[in-house]
């Protein structure tokens, strides 16, 4: 009925006849609609459109600007892409090998592509056929890495082969059209290398080449000579990506360690090292004329940085999967980046203010939430192992607003308690009693007495579930107010059983704390004194209650008048007739 592709999703339009559509998105990133006809036995298919030219089938390995950015090229496994970047339309596709870099040639009516086979491939735009396919290194070592030469006389390949090959552009007869010349390019030197070449940048001024190996460092030789000029040492994985700014004074390096490096090309210095993903950055480029860098790894993030600060400034999040190539614009105005997700996403700048604290902020919330989720985020509570039971519920975001309510209410107790002794040193100082001061809105809207009893009852609206929770995030500068409060709670006889089960959790939770505070001592003492004093009065209240109950049963039990009848042997007998009827 369909190709042998993964169906990752599908819909169906019914309608009121027996034909009916079905829209099938296959895992090759093609789009399937069908007709399904169910008055036929069985049910007949269709297929009646299919969307599979526009968007590549695989993995995009290889993004790249034309020189006026009118033009984005993509590559793939097997196929070369041009998109207009106004329109983001396709304008045309190439079959090709595997693709990992490209790059536009001279003109923009060619472009370059180095495969995984070890082959340079260049196509002819206008016609959007292949022009030359070139076996530039050992067949089998893939080309890494690409770079035109600042004065677009020629181009710079590196190689698994172990080594870094020039090529110059040349214009040559046409033998099919003497009349007309075509472009080729010839080689003209090699750079051999101890090890696999990843990636190769030419400084703007065209003075220093920039090599990087699989042995995790970075050699910097004189572009002319190629004499060797510098080695970066830092990194601990392989530089993955590289990239010179417009001003020759910095080197950028990604690398499969997770880290971004900053260099100075003076010296070679490490200016900054910065944790930038959370995975291997598989590139990294300068706004031209900037210092800021745009990084993609494959932690399905785009994130931008400031290399004179040293700060993250923004970071993009929209990729399903890891991020393999990106591109930046000649005016800083779009990025480009293709991903294992099959995707191709255009990013714009805006006329937005970008204030650097708000973004710090989001990333916190977000971070802070993400921390929530997590089933493992539990803090240790002190007389916890492994073999007790959990607490009843887990950090939520509710449990931290409830947390801040609680510490609100405590906030607003601390200014009535304030509010009330300077009326009574005024009503002292005037020796008469003063009018009393105006009780807060918020305690009327409680209907509290006073601003002890207002705490209680903003207490007692957080779910049992989530108090214990509630109580374990507040900060222990709190600790002196709270153990206060419950003391006046028990001590008045307020909601006993609520005020215990508080204190008992915060004893075992800062019973360190306690014990070390001078302050707090005399404090607990007091408290250990009204609770006994308080829980002795309720127990005896309880059982007085049940002996008062079981006397009650014994009176009605002689006057034949059962009021407590035991039920249970009744219940098991319904249950078992349902059983048995459930059965049959």
């Amino acid at each position: 009925m369909m190709p042998g592709y993964l169906v990752r999703s599908f819909d169906i339009t019914a309608s009121r006849g027996s034909v009916h559509k079905l829209l099938v998105a296959l895992g090759n990133n093609s789009v399937v609609a069908y007709n399904l006809n169910t008055s036929n036995k069985p049910i007949s298919c269709e297929n009646y459109l299919s969307l599979t030219t526009p968007a590549h089938r695989s993995d995009i390995r290889t993004v790249c600007f034309s020189s006026d950015d009118s033009c984005i090229a993509s590559g793939s496994a097997d196929s070369v892409k041009i998109w207009s970047s106004s329109t983001h339309q396709c304008v045309c596709t190439m079959p090709s090998g595997y693709c990992l870099c490209s790059a536009f040639a001279p003109g923009d009516r060619h472009l370059l592509v180095g495969t995984k086979s070890g082959e340079i491939q260049l196509f002819n735009l206008s016609t959007s056929s292949l022009l030359e396919s070139v076996q530039a290194h050992d067949e089998g070592k893939a080309v890494w890495s690409l770079c035109l030469q600042p004065d677009k006389r020629g181009f710079v390949t590196g190689s698994a082969d172990h080594s870094v090959k020039f090529w110059e552009f040349e214009l040559v007869t046409d033998e099919d059209n003497p009349s007309c010349k075509k472009l080729t390019f010839t080689h003209t030197r090699t750079l051999k290398m101890t090890e696999d070449v990843l990636s190769v940048k030419y400084s703007p001024n065209h003075k220093l080449l920039a090599v990087s190996l699989l042995d995790s460092t970075v050699k910097i030789f004189f572009a002319d000579s190629l004499k060797f000029f510098l080695s970066l040492y830092g990194h601990k994985l392989p530089v993955l990506s590289l990239d010179i700014s417009s001003d020759n004074t910095l080197l950028v390096t990604g690398s499969a360690d997770k880290n971004i490096k900053l260099w100075g090309l003076d010296f070679g210095d490490c200016h900054k090292s910065i944790f930038a993903h959370d995975d291997s950055v598989m590139a990294v480029q300068f706004i031209p004329g900037t210092h800021l860098v745009f990084s993609a790894g494959k932690d399905h993030l785009v994130k931008c940085w400031d290399g004179d600060k040293f700060e993250l400034v923004m970071s993009l999040a929209g990729h399903q999967a890891e991020v393999w190539c990106m591109t930046v614009s000649s005016d800083g105005g779009l990025v480009v980046t293709g991903s294992h997700d099959s995707s191709i996403r255009v990013w714009e700048r805006t006329q937005e203010p970008l204030v650097l604290s708000e973004e710090r902020e989001n990333e916190r919330e977000e971070e802070f939430e993400e921390s929530l989720i997590r089933a493992d985020d539990q803090r240790v509570i002190p007389g916890e192992v492994k073999g007790e039971v959990s607490l009843p519920g887990r950090k939520t975001i509710e449990t931290v607003k409830c947390a801040e309510q609680i510490m609100e209410a405590i906030e607003l107790y601390k200014e009535e308690r304030l509010k009330l002794l300077e009326y009574e040193d005024e009503c002292k100082a005037a020796g008469k009693k003063l009018p009393a001061p105006q009780t807060n809105p918020i305690m009327v809207a409680y209907g509290a007495s006073s601003a002890e009893h207002y705490v209680l009852q903003v207490v007692k609206r957080v779910k049992s579930s989530e108090l214990e929770e509630s109580l374990l995030v507040m900060p222990f500068s709190y600790m002196s107010d709270i153990l206060t409060l419950l003391d006046y709670w028990i001590r008045n006889g307020w909601e006993v059983e609520l005020s215990c089960r508080c204190l008992f959790f915060l004893i075992r939770v800062h019973h360190s704390q306690l014990v070390s505070s001078q302050q707090l001592l005399p404090l607990v003492e007091q408290l250990r004194q009204h609770t006994r004093e308080q829980v002795t009065k309720l127990r005896d209240l309880v059982g007085f209650n049940m002996a008062g109950l079981q006397f009650l049963r014994r009176q009605l039990d002689t006057q034949g008048q059962p009021v407590f009848a035991d039920v249970t042997e009744r219940v098991h007998r319904m249950r078992k007739k349902r059983k048995i009827t459930t059965q049959k």
